[in-house]
């Protein structure tokens, strides 16, 4: 008899354990069915929020943004008298950067002669930009060395004179910023593709070229001389 109250006792103990855990389990499971809930409610709220805001932001753009109100160069326009979009230059209007306030720089002219006279100090930097800006835009005609037998002349354009001939040996400064700025005969302007300082640079290095067409030996500074000396040695 004892051994079968024992045995009911244990089989009771189970049974209320096992209930226990089912009632755990599905306690559980109501718990994690309610977070799910409210997961789902809160990315409901996120996107309808979203959308809320898309509606408000497209309710309060305006045509405006894709045709914009803007005037169109050459294109006609009626809000103006001349029926012209883009305005005239006021007078006077001048660039940042353009002022011509140095009569010397901007025209090669000194009490209205051509300048005998370079604007600014001639460095061996203003050399090496004159060398290559001429090689760019003179040598075609006037050949590296100035003498007018670039490769175009010799494919029949017009030949210019040699720098190395007596008048312009002796011609101001002044005379070639002109002739650079506004065209000479056969030789067009360059004044649009080459820059103020850019002409002044070239006409250096023409100089040095119509001094070297003519130099001695004697002409070289010691110092170049000893250069050349030692790399003749080589």
């Amino acid at each position: 008899m004892r051994r079968n109250a024992v045995i009911r006792s244990g089989r009771a103990a189970i049974a209320e354990g096992a209930g226990t855990s089912r009632g755990f389990a599905r306690q559980a499971m109501k718990s994690m069915s309610s977070a799910a809930s409210a997961s789902s409610a809160l990315r409901g709220g996120v996107q309808a929020a979203v959308l809320l805001a898309s509606l408000l932001a497209v309710a309060g753009c305006r045509q405006d943004m894709h045709d914009q109100p803007k005037f169109v160069p050459l294109r006609e326009s009626n809000f103006f008298a001349d029926h012209r979009s883009e305005r005239p230059i006021i007078d006077g209007t001048v660039a940042r950067g353009y002022l011509d306030d140095d009569p010397l720089l901007y025209t090669g002219k000194a009490t209205g002669q051509d300048s005998i006279e370079f604007p600014f100090p001639v460095t061996a930097q203003v050399m090496a930009r004159g060398r290559e800006r001429f090689d760019i835009f003179c040598a075609p005609c006037h050949d590296r060395n100035g003498t007018g037998n670039g490769m175009v002349v010799r494919r029949g354009y017009r030949q210019p004179p040699s720098f190395h001939i007596d008048r312009l040996g002796q011609a101001p400064v002044g005379h070639f910023f002109d002739v650079i700025t506004n065209g000479f005969g056969a030789m067009p302007d360059y004044r649009d593709q080459i820059p103020v300082r850019d002409r002044w640079a070239i006409i250096a290095y023409i100089r040095a070229l119509q001094l070297a067409e003519h130099a001695s030996i004697a002409d070289v500074p010691a110092d170049e001389l000893a250069k050349l000396q030692a790399a003749t040695k080589k």
